[in-house]
């Protein structure tokens, strides 16, 4: 993984901005450790469109597409299986497919690059105030059809989800409570695991529902683990995330605690922010450069 930082573009979306003043405050009183709800201005933009996404569905490479059937329970074991509709027909039916589609690394295709660069740019002062350089940032499409289920998960990124079209409640919980990600699912995700978590009943209620319709967004914390349940009409989201030393810095340490504990060791968890996680995260980039590739 490249850890390049600070290419964005900063190309506007339009002549309004995307993230008003009192959004861009919201987002900086939370960031980064805090979920918000936030408001957006994308109003039907072409590359948004239905017709637009299965397009790039159909254009973009296989592994940066994931779908599967919508009717998923909350807690799966393991990435569930696809459902045999190519994607392209599966988008544009969304209303009736009963699926959940994700497009990965959409600026893989300039024009949607722009987007994702122009919509970062929008929020860099607030961001580099508190995690310094952008590093990363990436785009992803999220198409629901009614009622669909996104599995409790979590992910590596600092991530905002802006709703388009429809309604979905966003469920979030604490990010690095062994709780509701126990350090050993951290520790198998950063050497190459699965982001899948197990779910349990008795956590329904501890975590924060966000609720969003079209024009609304969330702000998700690096790794905090979450589920989406869709609302009655079809859905479609774009989630805009970018990495942060901060969080190399806590994805290698967890993976360095993974090493110590194969060892028989019990690591304690890495600190969240502003914890740097220096020592242990110098540990595993010695150990990557020199432990024999399996």
């Amino acid at each position: 993984m490249t850890r390049g930082g600070e290419r964005l573009k900063g190309v506007p979306i339009g002549e309004i901005a995307v993230f008003d003043k009192h959004t861009r405050a919201r987002f900086a009183a939370a960031y980064p450790e805090t979920p918000i709800k936030l408001r957006h201005g994308i109003d039907d933009h072409p590359l948004l469109g239905l017709d637009a996404i299965a397009a790039l569905a159909e254009a973009l490479p296989e592994h940066s597409i994931e779908y599967n059937r919508g009717d998923l329970p909350i807690g799966v074991p393991g990435k569930p299986e696809g459902t045999g509709i190519p994607i392209g027909q599966t988008i544009r039916n969304i209303a009736q497919s009963n699926s959940w589609a994700v497009l990965k690394n959409i600026e893989q295709h300039s024009p949607y690059a722009t987007l994702l660069h122009g919509l970062i740019a929008e929020l860099r002062d607030e961001i580099r105030a508190v995690t310094g350089t952008i590093h990363h940032p990436q785009g992803y499409i999220f198409i629901s059809s009614p009622n669909a289920v996104t599995p409790y998960h979590f992910d590596p990124e600092h991530n905002i989800l802006l709703q388009l079209a429809g309604s979905k409640d966003v469920t979030v919980f604490p990010a690095g409570d062994a709780r509701f990600a126990p350090d050993e699912l951290h520790e198998t995700y950063h050497t190459g695991g699965g982001r899948e978590l197990k779910w349990q009943d008795d956590f329904a209620n501890q975590g924060a529902r966000i609720a969003l319709g079209s024009g609304e967004a969330v702000y998700v914390p690096v790794m905090a683990p979450h589920f989406v349940r869709n609302g009655p009409q079809a859905s479609v989201s774009l989630s805009i995330t970018w990495r942060s030393q901060w969080s190399y810095a806590e994805a290698d340490a967890r993976a360095f605690n993974g090493l110590l504990r194969g060892m028989g060791l019990s690591p304690r968890a890495p600190g969240r922010w502003p914890s740097r996680n220096s020592a242990k995260a110098l540990g595993w980039r010695i150990c990557r450069r020199i432990l024999p590739k399996s």
